[in-house]
């Protein structure tokens, strides 16, 4: 059911589906999506839920790599940009999630995406300022342009569509933007070692 709802939310490039159609994509009977997840933000719920585990899973693999944190900030910034790219729903699920359901909701997405996200983000980057290679950087602010442009990139693509003629993101726009904003980011935080580190 998880699978059916995902395929649909990126066949329609939208995340207005309905139990009926998830249950007619899937093969099973409405009753039983119901059962199993309650209604339909139950199940959006989790499939969010599954998809942030996997990355979420990745952050502490990447932390604990023998690798320059440099590197690990590198990797991260693809990591999220890839994420948002094959589940091109996450980013409009996560707004629809944390401000138009229930406080339950909202809750646990902030327990299973923004917090785990936010605490990596606090400790890699302390990790970078010990090593000398990041100046110090308030982790919130540095969550927030990160998770915040790779979200409008999505988000704003549509809007840019009408306005410009921009065309859809596609795995070469995605490979540009890991650049773009490994450019930009590493630009602000770096030091003349982080530099050194990013360059060897």
């Amino acid at each position: 059911m998880l699978v059916a709802a995902s395929e649909l939310m990126i066949e329609r490039s939208s995340i207005e589906i309905s139990l009926s159609d998830i249950a007619q994509k899937s093969g099973a009977n409405a009753a039983l999506v119901k059962y199993h997840f309650g209604n339909k933000d139950g199940l959006l719920l989790a499939l969010l839920a599954r998809d942030a585990a996997t990355e979420m899973s990745n952050l502490e693999y990447l932390l604990a790599q023998p690798i320059t944190s440099t590197a690990k900030l590198k990797l991260h910034i693809a990591g999220i940009i890839r994420a948002y790219h094959r589940f091109p729903y996450m980013n409009r699920l996560i707004h629809y999630l944390l401000h138009e359901t229930s406080a339950s909701s909202a809750d646990e997405v902030s327990k299973f995406f923004v917090a785990p996200l936010l605490d990596f983000h606090r400790r890699l980057l302390a990790e970078g300022v010990s090593r000398g290679e990041f100046r110090p950087t308030d982790p919130v602010l540095f969550y927030t342009s990160l998770i915040g442009a790779c979200d409008h990139l999505f988000f704003g693509r549509h809007a840019m569509s009408r306005a410009t003629g921009v065309g859809p993101v596609t795995d070469d726009v995605c490979r540009q933007y890991i650049k773009h904003m490994e450019t930009l980011i590493c630009g602000g935080i770096l030091t003349q070692a982080g530099e050194a580190a990013a360059a060897g």
